[in-house]
């Protein structure tokens, strides 16, 4: 089933887009599709890059994804 990747800041610069979806059943393969389509400056962007995954804070990349589900890549943001 298929899941949306949501872009912001500098992932959605290294991304070239704001928002896809791809079919993925774990952020770890998710992540590596990202990686895989955008390249190295995305590889490097998402190192520092914190998830949502349907609004819920995660850096585990093992975690499965539910069919539909909505995927927030967020880098570090400055200011408070």
């Amino acid at each position: 089933m298929p899941v949306t990747v949501r872009y912001f800041a500098g992932a959605r610069a290294a991304s070239g887009t704001d928002t896809e979806t791809r079919e993925a059943g774990s952020l770890d393969q998710l992540v590596g599709q990202i990686v895989d389509a955008h390249g190295e400056r995305m590889a490097r962007v998402l190192t520092a890059c914190s998830f949502l995954v349907d609004g819920t804070q995660t850096r585990d990349r093992a975690m499965p994804l539910s069919p539909g589900a909505v995927v927030d890549v967020l880098p570090p943001f400055a200011g408070g």
